[in-house]
């Protein structure tokens, strides 16, 4: 039967959810842009190719995801717990997320910026802009809709991740689908909890493509 305590740990696992969610994303692309700008820049058809630097990010990138995240969470356990503390809860959750998050990133802005024509790069080098110039002013600002675009599935990425962490303790949705639905066979609490997570991955669907719509320059 439903009850008041069930209501209220439904609610605290989309608070739960939502924190390693928001939180992972903006960790996630504080390191995961500056590693795909310069995975753009140092590209073969990069402003400034740099061939060993361009193979390292490389390189680093397709091992972390090349990993299962369950496995990476795993991995990541003795390290996770040097950092906060402890291996399981939201927050422990929140450093696999990011390790598996920063990658990914890197490579949707990566193949943004690498979407920007190379004409608008050459007009602009022709006037004298320097090489963070062009990055700053032009690839970063005509890719601004497909680098939002891809922070929208990133972001819906990160969610479902933050939900398989429920197998180990995660918190949040993954936990109490995991926990409830799974090992009590409490149907009820599993369907509503997997119709909750597809709501959100709706939410910031919705958010992140209108965003992306209304920047778009060709409309």
């Amino acid at each position: 039967m439903w009850s008041s305590d069930i209501t209220l740990m439904i609610v605290k696992g989309i608070k739960e959810t939502l924190y390693m969610t928001v939180l992972s994303a903006g960790a996630g692309y504080l390191f995961g842009l500056p590693m795909g700008v310069l995975m753009a820049v140092s590209g073969r058809e990069g402003i400034r190719p740099n061939r060993i630097l361009y193979k390292a990010l490389d390189v680093a990138a397709n091992i972390v995801r090349s990993i299962p995240f369950l496995i990476l969470l795993i991995l990541l356990i003795p390290f996770t717990r040097a950092v906060v503390g402890q291996s399981y809860g939201s927050s422990a959750t929140v450093v696999p997320l990011v390790v598996a998050a920063v990658p990914f990133i890197a490579r949707m802005v990566e193949s943004s910026l690498m979407e920007v024509d190379a004409g608008v790069v050459e007009a602009a080098r022709s006037m004298g802009a320097g090489n963070m110039q062009i990055v700053r002013k032009v690839l970063l600002v005509e890719a601004r809709t497909s680098l939002i675009t891809g922070a929208t599935i990133a972001t819906g990425t990160i969610l479902g991740y933050s939900a398989m962490a429920g197998t180990i303790g995660g918190g949040g949705l993954g936990d109490i689908a995991i926990r409830y639905g799974y090992y009590r066979y409490q149907t009820d609490i599993m369907v509503v909890t997997v119709a909750l997570l597809v709501l959100l991955v709706q939410l910031f669907q919705t958010a992140g493509m209108s965003l992306a719509s209304r920047l778009d320059k060709r409309k």
